[in-house]
Parts: structure tokens; sequence; C-alpha cells
């Protein structure tokens, strides 16, 4: 028997309470009739009277005349004194029998008995137990009692409750709750489980739950087996059966049991018991189960598809018009169980620490994208928010995640739409999760930080709208780059989101104006673009305050001289006029039948546009930005008809004022070169034709620069710059564009037009000239360049075949020009072109090639170059873009420098690249490569009549494509980022983007889908330099023989073809396709390509295109002109592979190709010695040996039979196996092969006893082959090491329950690895002569290793019963070619052993013994003097 502890004397009351107080509420004690006792003469009613109870009948109480402990006391031992004991027991209970057959005296029995006087009440308790409960209490009578009331309660199974709303069942179940001792404990069990079986649902539902209160802790475990049976019966008592489980105290082989049941039926449970069974499960688990059981959970609730069916839609339609109120609206009980069931989950992870581990550790495991649920981001928020001690380790966990892009932006909207009601109590642990992702050096991860906000916003009320905008606009202020650009576009997506809300919030926003200095152009336009939308919206009245303050601001910022303020001014106020003028339109298009601006908008418009004008035409920056950013505005088509009107007519007016003269002109003046028209397209016969006045106008510039601007000046003469030719153009040909439908006749001669220069081509002149006429002579160049670079993105889309003509006439112009410019460049030292980007935050720009000049200057012996040197370094400013890796297509400026510097120094052979100077260029706009589809023109020549003399054939040359392919590959690389880049630490604002900002105004799916677009155009191309290749090889032409000609076009070919496998890396490397909304885009793609191989086939599978497409890519290796353009070609394939579901499929061919690219004979060329060309190598070698199937098989193959190859032949020699294995890549072979050596070995992995028989032999084959590889590449201190150590830890695990089975393989293994260790002490002993830090530096750790060894190898030995082969002797220390360390001679002892005698003893005659383990590896630093003098050395 076991004793019960009463939790509460309340709980005796419980089920009684109701029907006492119905009782009192009718009579009260003094009202009650006295003369109702009962004067039955029976035994039962005598005990009990002389006890201390008065039985009464009717609807009246029974009467406790005493206390209840005095009672059962005088009732105990009135029983056993009787003289028929026991007897006397069977006639109680027998009268108490008779007396319950009336149902109202049996309901008085089993309620609460009343207390005869108050005094009586006072002194004990206020509450009574019921006669039975009292009944009970005896020990004696309690088995009796309880076979009777289990016997009586069948009698009410199908009783409804009676009108005092009394239920009888619970009622007698009720008596058997907390008794302070039960007899029969097992008895009691066994009839219990007997009625649950027979008893109603409803009455088995409160029995089960009541059984924690009846029964003992000894019967738990039978109760737990019996309630786990049933369990599998009766699925409707799921809930009450779980319930009771979770409080009883059970094994954990039965909990295990139920457990697995409960999961089993997760699937198919009602919502409403959801809850109940995951409290259970969750209080089922242990320490050592906890990872298992929760991943099983997370993988079978699928709380998504459980919950809302059918009210997932709904939300996303009415919370964009009614908020997050109509969602509350809609709350079903189907959500109330979603809300219970995580809080049932909170409890957990808050209490329970093993559980919210566990739990972020199920989620960090899951590998597939596809396999995570939003169930799986809800609980990670809510762990965070509920549990302090794992924030650290689930923003670690996201931020993994995200990378991978596993959790993106789609599961996130769900996440917030589903458990929206879950997420509203974790806001505030949502906004710190956001802010902390924010500070990440990961801008997917930044990115996602912002959505978090957007949702946030989004979703929850106006107090947290507020914290979202509070928090971004801190982000904003805080400086931090990265922060800045994303916490913009999140505050742009919350004004899509919800204008009126932003509208309320505005007043925070608005404070950012105070940190404008600490802003890049860029995020200074998208502030302004968000400030201007809240103040000149639909309401403006109510943001009179916000206007007023940008009115000042922009005023302020125009009026200052420094141009950082004045690019403030200009930017805020072209933006400002953008959104006023668009505030009417419903659509961003600009249609005639749209409401246009009043006229009272139309003058404040206007007087901010001459405001600008007026403020910026004294710099010729100045001016030139504006321009720039009026033709951005006018692009993106916001601009109303009736302000573009009066600015199309200003500009054209303007502009031909200002930069056109006739062609019969003269131009006057003493120029430093003669001035003549040149580049004219049409034949101007009578000379009423016109021309740009670009020599003149420079020459004027220059001449104000030298203080001759008063003279310009008092004469009344405007000046203008040459610097705003080109910006000045495009705002005149987008004006036009826009108000003609993007027809250009009423400019076309701005086409064919000549221009006033001089002589271009240098010839023997270009040395004569000064440095000042040089310094001339390349500013004109450039702004001529800029000129056209101009007209082909303004005429690039005209569809008549005499402007293509014109169009592919000025891109050969181009070209021409191009190759000018660098022979003038490389005899200019330090010279600083004309800037041709205006949206800089300063104007002191130096191109990248300049501190490339000094150095060649310095070399030549120049004074004081160091200190010049620093000087120009400092020049370089963050804002211009830093050298790209283009060495790899142009000729390297190092190499051809270092070529020159044999010459006599003459300034004429230095090389000068025009890649370093593309921030000087103007930016063609995404549209030009739309020249891409063009094959041969017909261009007409006209006569003076306007009638065609003759056809011209135009098209696209080898030297123009290429300017193409490079500047879209140039595009494509700084916008289509094939991962998240890591934000820097230190800010280097404008890097990326400067001469880019164009691009960067437009999104990145509209770049991609502009380049796919190209695909067909760009296919022709390839295809048409492959065949180029194919009929070379057919020839057998060797390029070194051929004419300089037919080299030039040689290496063009090979340029273009570069450029376009490049192209297509960078598109299909796009992370953007891994977006939902960005599929359509890719399978549009990939089918051009697929069509290619075979045409017409349509409703093709991604994997089948992606098959299609890899085939196509595959064909073209044949032709591979350079060891480059075979890297892009592998890489395009690998990207390919990795977008199929079964990316394993390719590998083989990948490695197959790269196999085939590194055993190629390269034309000569190829910059064996180049750092490019090593890093290209490694790249290529790498690609190989993970993508081999046997990287080890691989290994062998190039260390044995190149290597050899490579030592027996000549000097500038290479391997006759591998072509690119020389003397000078030697160690780019040597390292990755040794680098994957070591991670192929810990990839193996150490295995089991448990293991069979093949799987051990599979293992010592792998490691036998391993250690031939490294006795190859051992010389290697650094990944020596690593080797051991991996040794150690994947191969001695294997050698140990190996051994004894295969005695004889691991001896030759260890046998051969024993030799490798001593190699390795050697060179430490090498190190140490000749004093190398660079290897001494690794001594110390390789020296640990290998001690680790000996005993590793002894322990194993041991435990094989082997002690006895282990033996120990001392290394001497030697050098590389094994000759004996001087040094070491005088403290060597007679005794000591020479390795070779050591290592024939451990391996012949310890082998003999059968235990044998040689271990002279284990030799390692012996245990003497030379042990302490290579310790001293190696702590070095």
């Amino acid at each position: 028997m076991v004793s019960k502890r009463r939790l509460s004397k309340s709980e005796d009351r419980e089920d009684t309470t109701k029907a006492r107080e119905k009782q009192l509420s009718k009579k009260t004690k003094k009202s009650q009739s006295p003369d109702k006792v009962e004067d039955n003469d029976s035994v039962f009613v005598r005990l009990l009277k002389i006890s201390g109870i008065f039985l009464k009948t009717g609807e009246s109480q029974n009467q406790l005349a005493v206390d209840q402990i005095v009672f059962q006391k005088k009732l105990f031992q009135t029983l056993r004194k009787h003289p028929s004991y026991p007897k006397i027991i069977e006639e109680f209970v027998n009268g108490l029998e008779s007396y319950i057959e009336d149902q109202d005296n049996f309901r008085n029995c089993l309620l609460s008995c009343e207390r005869l006087q108050e005094e009586d009440a006072s002194l004990g308790t206020s509450y009574s137990k019921s006669l039975i409960k009292l009944l009970l209490g005896i020990d004696i009578l309690q088995p009796a009692i309880i076979k009777t009331l289990f016997e009586k309660l069948p009698e009410f199974f199908f009783e409804n409750v009676n009108s005092d709303g009394i239920s009888m069942p619970r009622l007698i179940i009720s008596q058997l709750k907390w008794l302070d001792e039960i007899v029969d404990s097992k008895d009691l069990t066994t009839r219990i489980m007997q009625l649950i079986s027979i008893a109603p649902v409803d009455l088995q539902h409160d029995i089960i739950t009541s059984l924690p209160e009846i029964l003992g802790d000894s019967q738990h475990a039978e109760v737990g087996e019996e309630l786990s049976d049933l369990l599998v019966e009766k699925t409707l008592l799921t809930v009450p059966i779980l319930d009771v489980l979770s409080s009883l105290r059970l094994g954990p082989e039965l909990l295990c049991k139920v457990r697995q049941l409960v999961m089993s039926k997760l699937s198919s449970v009602r919502l409403d018991d959801l809850p109940v069974i995951i409290k259970f499960i969750l209080h089922s688990i242990t320490a050592t189960n906890a990872l298992e059981v929760i991943s099983e959970l997370r993988d079978k609730l699928d709380v998504q598809h459980c919950i809302l069916p059918s009210l997932f839609l709904a939300p996303q339609i009415k919370l964009k018009s009614k908020g997050p109120a109509s969602f509350l609206s809609q709350e079903s009980s189907g959500q109330n169980c979603v809300v219970l069931l995580f809080d049932v989950i909170k409890s957990a992870v808050r209490y329970e620490k093993t559980i919210s581990e566990a739990w972020i550790k199920a989620i960090e495991n899951i590998a597939s994208v596809s396999a995570h649920k939003t169930f799986d981001l809800a609980m990670l928020i809510i762990i965070y928010s509920t549990n302090t001690q794992t924030k650290k380790h689930i923003e670690r966990v996201l931020r993994n995640k995200i990378r991978l892009g596993c959790i993106r932006e789609d599961l996130l909207q769900s996440t917030f739409y589903i458990h929206y009601l879950v997420l509203k109590d974790a806001c505030p642990s949502i906004l710190s999760l956001a802010q902390s992702l924010f500070h990440s050096q990961d801008q997917s991860v930044i990115s996602f930080g912002s959505l978090l906000y957007k949702y946030t916003f989004k979703f929850f009320d106006t107090y947290y709208q507020q914290e979202v905008v509070a928090a971004l606009v801190t982000h904003i202020c805080s400086g931090r780059d990265a922060e800045v650009d994303t916490a913009l576009d999140g505050l742009l997506e919350l004004i899509a989101v919800n204008p009126s809300a932003m509208r309320l919030n505005a007043v925070f926003v608005k404070g950012i104006l105070d940190y404008l200095d600490s802003m890049s152009p860029e995020q200074i336009r998208k502030l302004f673009y968000i400030l201007s939308t809240l103040a000149f919206g639909k309401h403006q009245e109510a943001s009179s305050h916000i206007q007023d303050d940008m009115h000042l601001v922009i005023r302020k910022q125009l009026s200052s001289t420094i141009f950082k303020y004045k690019l403030i001014g200009i930017i805020g106020a072209v933006t400002m006029v953008g959104i006023m003028a668009a505030d009417r339109s419903e659509s961003s298009e600009l249609t005639q039948g749209r409401a246009d601006l009043s006229s009272e908008q139309c003058t404040q418009v206007t007087s901010l546009l001459q405001l600008v004008h007026s403020c910026s035409e004294q710099s010729p920056q100045a001016s030139a930005l504006y321009y720039d950013e009026f033709a951005n505005l006018i692009q993106g088509g916001k601009l109303a008809p009736k302000a573009l009107e009066w600015v199309g007519q200003t500009i054209f007016d303007d502009f031909q004022d200002a930069f056109v003269v006739d062609f019969c002109a003269v131009p006057e003046g003493d120029f430093p070169f003669p001035v003549k028209a040149l580049y004219g397209l049409e034949e101007y016969s009578d000379g009423d034709g016109i021309v740009i006045n670009l020599l003149p106008l420079l020459f004027s510039q220059d001449l104000a620069k030298d203080g001759a601007q008063k003279t310009s000046q008092e004469s009344g003469q405007k000046f203008v710059s040459p610097m705003c030719l080109a910006p000045y153009f495009r705002l005149l040909r987008l004006c036009v564009e826009r108000q003609h439908n993007g027809n250009l006749e009423e400019i076309d001669g701005l086409l064919d037009c000549p221009v006033f220069l001089t002589d271009l081509e240098p010839g023997v002149r270009l040395e004569s000239l000064s440095a000042e006429e040089r310094s001339f002579m390349c500013s004109l160049l450039f702004l001529t360049l800029n000129w056209f670079r101009e007209v082909v993105s303004a005429f690039c889309q005209q569809t008549s075949p005499e402007m293509k003509g014109k169009v592919l006439t000025r891109l050969k112009h181009i070209v021409e020009l191009q190759e000018v410019l660098e022979k003038y460049l490389a005899v200019t030292p330090n010279y600083v072109p004309p800037l041709a980007n205006f949206d800089l935050e300063t104007l002191d720009v130096t191109p990248c090639g300049a501190p490339a000049v000094s150095a060649q200057l310095r070399k030549k012996g120049k004074k004081g170059g160091k200190k010049q040197q620093k000087v120009d370094d400092s020049k370089i400013s963050c804002d211009t873009l830093p050298k790209e890796d283009n060495s790899e297509f142009d000729p390297a400026p190092s190499d051809k420098s270092q070529l020159d510097k044999e010459s006599s120094g003459m300034e004429g052979k230095m090389s000068v690249s025009l890649q370093n100077y593309h921030t000087f260029f103007r930016e063609l706009d995404i549209e030009v490569f739309s020249i891409l589809h063009c094959g041969l023109v017909t261009k007409s020549i006209l006569d003076t009549e306007l009638h065609t003399e003759a056809t011209e054939v135009v098209q696209l040359g080898p030297p123009e494509l290429l300017f193409l392919l490079e500047d879209l590959s140039q595009k494509l690389e700084n916008m289509l980022v094939p991962v998240a880049k890591r934000v820097p630490f230190f800010k280097n604002k404008g890097s990326r983007k400067t001469g880019f900002s164009r691009l960067h105004q437009r999104p990145a799916r509209e770049i991609a889908h502009r380049v796919v677009q190209l695909l067909t155009p760009m296919c022709n191309h390839l295809e048409n330099i492959h065949n180029y290749f194919q009929c070379l090889a057919t020839e057998n032409c060797s390029v070194a023989d051929a004419p300089a000609l037919k080299v030039r076009e040689y290496h063009i070919m090979s340029s273009c073809y570069q450029r376009l496998l490049q192209i297509f890396h960078g598109l299909f490397a796009w992370s953007g396709f891994s977006e939902l909304e960005n599929h359509s885009l890719l399978y549009w793609a990939l089918e051009i390509l697929a069509n290619r191989l075979k045409q017409g086939e349509r409703d093709q599978s991604l994997e089948e295109l992606l098959s299609q497409s890899f085939s196509y890519v595959q064909n073209f290796h044949q032709s591979i002109p350079g060891f480059q353009c075979a890297l892009y070609l592998i890489r395009l394939l690998m990207v390919l592979a990795e977008k199929s579901r079964t990316p394993s499929q390719n590998r083989e061919k990948i490695a197959s190709l790269a196999k085939q690219f590194l055993c190629r004979a390269w034309p000569p060329g190829e910059r064996e010695k180049s750092s490019v060309f090593n890093d290209q190598l490694h790249a290529l070698l790498c690609i190989y040996l993970e993508h081999v199937d046997s990287t080890l098989k691989a290994i062998e193959e190039i260390a044995g039979v190149g290597v050899p190859e490579l030592i027996n032949s000549p000097k500038d020699a290479s391997s006759s196996t591998f072509p690119t294995l020389t003397r000078h890549t030697f160690v780019i072979f040597f390292r990755v092969m040794m680098a994957e050596l070591e991670k192929t070995v810990k990839g193996i992995e150490a295995g089991t006893a448990a293991d069979s028989q093949q799987i051990h032999e599979e293992k010592l084959v792998y490691w036998n082959m391993a250690v031939r590889d490294f006795s190859i590449l051992i010389n290697l201190v650094k990944y020596g090491r690593l080797f051991v150590e991996a040794f150690l830890k994947q191969c001695m695990p294997l050698l140990d329950f190996s051994f004894k089975k295969h005695r004889e393989d691991v001896l030759s293994l260890l046998e051969a690895f024993q030799l490798n260790t001593r190699l390795l002490h050697h060179v430490c002993g090498h190190s140490k002569i000749h004093q190398d830090t660079g290897l001494t530096s690794h001594v110390p750790l390789l020296k640990k290793s290998l001690e680790l060894l000996v005993c590793r190898v002894k322990a194993m030995l041991v435990l094989n019963n082997c002690r006895e082969a282990f033996w120990l002797g001392n290394l001497k220390n030697r050098d590389l070619q094994g000759e004996e360390i001087l040094s070491q001679t005088s403290q060597e002892s007679p005794a000591d052993e020479s390795e070779a005698e050591e290592s024939s003893q451990v391996s012949q005659s310890r082998a003999a013994e059968g235990g044998d383990e040689d271990e002279g590896d284990e030799a390692s630093d012996g245990e003497k003097a030379q042990e302490s003098n290579e310790s001293d050395d190696s702590s070095d």
C-alpha cells in the first residue's frame, strides 16, 4: 500500500460544489427540518450514529456531529472492538448497500456532510467530506466500499444529468480521488481498467483523466501499459490518454513505445487534439534522443496544410486593403488550436534547454532547399524570442541558411501569412533579429533582415510600424554602405506596401536630411525619391512641412561652391521634379491622354529647374551632372508632357548655340593644331552641313584654365565646356525620343555630322610634341570617343538600314580612335583625362594606370620617384573602380613594360590598357548591344539630289564585336552577382558602381532579361568563331608563323571567344535564377541553347533543357584556342550542372574535359610565369581533382607519370602526358595535389569493428594508395603535418581492428609511412641548418603530430596483445641528402642505431613474431640531446 499526499482539501469537493450550493440556496441551515433523520435500526445506521453521523432523508445533507478525524477513529474502533468482528464489517457494508438502494440516499452519501454546530465548524476545517469519502478513509472498510461503488456505477452509465446538475458517475469517481491511503491498489487498478473498457466514451474520458488523482505511484507502470494498448484500440481517447500518460511516472521504454505510436498517427489526427499530442511528445524527450525525436516531429508535423487550408489565400487578398484587422476577424477554431499548439511548444523550449537546442540542430541539419517549411522559420523566431541563450546560435543558423538560399522571401512571406497570430507576440524579437542580420558582412543576409522589417511593417499594428521605420532610419544613419543601401531600399518597399502608414511616419525619414554628407550619390537619389513621394503624394497638405524642409535643403546645397554639396542639391532637385511632375499620373507611362500638370504645378517645376540651371552653369561638372540626372529622369518616363515640352524647346536651342556650327564656318583662333572637319559620314558639297565644334571649345577651356577667362567674359561670350557635350546630347536625344515615340529623325544630322578635330594619327611627330600638346591631344581623343559613344547609344535602336549602317561605322571609328589614344597615353605619363561620369563624391579622380606609369618612370632613374608614387597613390579616390582582373584578356601592362625595359627607354614603347581608364568613358546603354543582331547591312550612298549613287555593305567586324563583348561582360560582372558578396568592413564608396551608374538604376532582372534576348545572336557569333578555329586546326596553321595581320585577327577572335564564354557564365551563374519569379527567364535561356541542337521541340522539362544545353556548350571544347577560354568553358558547364537536380551525372564529363585541357599543349603566349595563368591553372586542376571519380588515382597518375617525365625532360620542356606541367607550374601542381590528398583522406571514414571484412579491405587499399601518393608529395611540411593528423584520426582506428586479419597489409602500410615520416624529420633538420623561417614555423606542430603517431601505434599494438613488438630507437638528425647533421655527432652514443638498421629489425624480426608492428616511424625524435636541440630550433 502506498499513501497518497493530499494536494488540496478543496479538490475533494470539486465535483460536489455546484450541488451543495444549489441546496444551500433553497434553504439555510436554520430552516432545515430536523425531523427527517433516518430512524432505521440497522447495524449501519446505528454505528454511524454512535460515531457521530446522522443520516437524513430526501434532499437534506447528512449531518456530522463531530470532527471528521474523530468520526473515522470512533467508527474504526467500534468495528474492531465489536464482538462479531470481522463479520460486523460485512453486516455494515450490507447495510450500506441496502441504504443506498434509494437514489436520493445514495446521492446524499456522495455529497459532503453538514456540520451540526457552527462552533464546531470554526474549530476544525470548514469543509466536510462525503460519507462515502469518510468510509473510504477507514482501512478495514475501503476494499468493500470500493467494490460496492464499482458495482453501483454501471447503473448510471446512460442516465442523464439530474435537474440539480449532478452527474452520478462523475460523483462516484470523485470519491476515489486523493485518498490518504489505498489498501489494495492492484485490485483498484484492475477494477478501474475493467470499468473503462465497458463505460461510454464520455465517462471513459472522465475516468482516464482522473487516474493520476486515484492511483498510487506503484501502479503507474501497469496503467501505462494498459493505456498504451487502449490507445491503439480507441482513437477517440487519444487526448485523455496522452494527457494522463504525461502525468504518470513511466519508464523510458514505455514512453518511447507510445511516442512512436503517436508519431505514426500524427499526420491523421484532428487539429483540436494536436496541442495535447505535441505536449506528450515533448514531455517524453530525453537528452539522448532529443535530436532524433524533434527531427521526426518536424518532418511529420505539416502545420501549413493541416491548419488553414481554406484561409491561406484569403488574408493575402484582404490584407492589402483592410490590413491585419480583417485577418483577425476571420479567426477560427483552427487558428486557436494553432495558437495553443505554439503555446505548448513555447513552454517546452523556454524551460527545456535540451528541446530548444535539439530543435535548432534539427533545422540546421536540413540539407534540401525544398525541405524547409514555414513551421521551421516560425520555430526559429519563437525560440529566438523565448530563449535568450540560443540567440547567437539561431543567428548563425539563419545566416548559413540564407547564404545557401534555403530560406527565401517566398518562405518568409508564407510564414507571416500562416503564423501571423503566433508571430505577433514575438514582434520585438523579430525586430531584434532583423537588426542583428543587418550587421552581417553578407549582402544576402542584410537583404533578409530588410525583408523581416518589411513583413513586420505589413502585418502588425501602428506601434510596430513606427518601430520598423525608426530602425531603418537608424541603419541609414549608421554610415555603413551596405546597411544604408538596403535600408533605403526597404523604405521604398514600405512605401509600396502601405503608403498611408508611411506618411504617418514621414517625420522620422525627414531626419535623415541631417546625414547627407556621408551618403553616396545613389543613396542621396533614393532618399530624395522617398521624401518626395511622401511630400507630394495624394495628401500634400498633410506633408507641407516635409516640402518646406526639402526646398530649404536643396536651395542651400545648390548655392554651395563645394561640388559635393552642389551634387546633393542637383540630385535632390531633379528627383523632386520627377515626383512633382508625375503626381497626377496613375501609371509611369507617358501618354497623351493622361491628366497633365496644372499651371501652378508646371510653374513650380519650371522654376525649380531654372534654379538648378542657373546655379550649375558656372561649373562644367555641375552642369554635366544636371544634364545626366535630368536625362535619367526622362528615360524613366516620369515627366509630364507639359514639362517635357518646355524642357525640349530649351535644350534644343541651347545645344545648337553651344556645340553646333555651320560646316562652312572657319574656326577663329590661334590653335596649336590645324582644325579639320573629320569623321563625317556625308559629303557636304555646298557647305550647308553642320559640325560639332569640339577642338575650338577644348582650346578655349584650356585658355580659361590659364587665366584668360576674364577676356572671354568681358567680350560677352558665354563659356561652354566641351565636357558637357555628351551629357547635353543625351538629354536632348531622350527629350526628342520621348516626344516622338522613339523617332530621332529630328536630330539624325548629329549621327553623320563631322567633328572639328585635327590629324589624330601621330606618326613620327608624336615624340616631338610637348607634354602640354600631348595632354591636349589625349583630352581631344577622350572627348571625341565619348561623343561617338553617346551617338551610338542614341541611334542604336533605329530600324532603317541607313541608320544601322552609320551606327556600325561610328562603332568602327570608336575602335580606331581607341588604338590611337593608347599610343598617346603611352607617352603621356600622369595624365588625368576629363571626367565623363559626374555622380562622384569628389572630382579628384586618377586613372588606375597612373601608379604603374610612375613606377615605370622611377625605374628610369627619376629622382624623388618614391615620394611622387606616394602622392599618386593618395590621389586615387575611393570613387574610382579598382582595376579588374582584365589582364587575362588584354596584354598585361606589366608584361609589356618588362619587354620595353630592354629597349633604350623610349616612352613610345610603354604599354597602356584602356581598361584602366574606363571611368573616363561615357557609359553605353544596355540597348546598344542590340547591334549584336546585325549581320550584313547595305547602306546607300546618295548623290546631291538624294538619289542612290552606290551601295556599301557594312558588317560588324571582329574588333567591333570584341569592343561590345568587353563592355557587356563588364556590365554583367558588375550587375549580375553570382553569389552574395561579402561586404567589406572598410568603406569603399562607389568602387563597384562608378562608371555604371545608369546600369545600377535598373533592376538586375531587367539586365538579365536583356542578355537572354541577346543569346541567339551571341550563339551565332560563338558558332562562327568556333568554325573559324576549326578551319585553322584543319589547315594546321601555326600562329607564330603567320603574318602579323593574321596573328592580330587570331588574338581578336580568341578574345571574342573568351568574352562570349565569360558572358554566358556570368548570365547562368546569376544568383537571381534561384528565385521563383525568375524561373521562367531561366527556362527561356536554356530553351534557346537547347534549340541550337534540336529545333522545334517544345514543352520540355527543365532537366531535359539543362542536359541539352550542357551538350551544346560541351561541343565547343575542340575549338578552344587558349587556356583561359578552357577554364571559362569548364566553369560554364559546372554552372549548368549545378542547376540540375542530379548534378553528379555530369561530374565525369567535367572531369574528363578538365583532364583533356590539362593534357593539351597550348599555344605559346599564355604567360606561364604570370600570376593570372597560375591562378587559372590552380583553379582548373582543383576542378579536375574534385570531379574525378578517384582523386587518389588521379593524383597518383600525375605524380607517378607526369612528374618523372618532367624530371627527365630538358630545362624548358614539359611533361609529355601533361604539357601544362612545367618547371614553372610544378609548384602549382604540387600544392593542389597535396591539398586534395589531405582533403580526400579526411573524407575516408574511420569505420568500426562491426563493418564487414570487405569494407576493411577497401579502406586499407585506399590508405595504401594515399600513402604512396604521400611518399611522392612529402616535401611540403605544412601539408605533411595535415596528412599525418588525418592518418592519426582516420586510419589508425581502421588499423586497430584490421591488424589481426590483415597483418601483412597493415605492416606494409606502416613501413611505407615510416619512410615518409623520416623524410619529414629530415626536412625539419634542413630548416634548422638553413634557418628557413618559412619552414621552422611549421616544425613544432609537425613534431607534435609525429610524437602522437608513436604513441598511437604503441596503443594499437597493446590493443592487439602485441606490446612486445614495439620498440623505440633514436633517430639521427639528417639533412635532405640523408647526411648526418654534424652538430649532433658529438652527442651520439655508440648504442644508437641507424635508421636502416631500425627499419629492418622492426619489419623483419618483429613481423616474424606475429605481433609485429614496426614503429620505426615512431623513432620519432630521439630521447637524447639531439631531441632537445631540435625542439629549441622548432620553437623559433
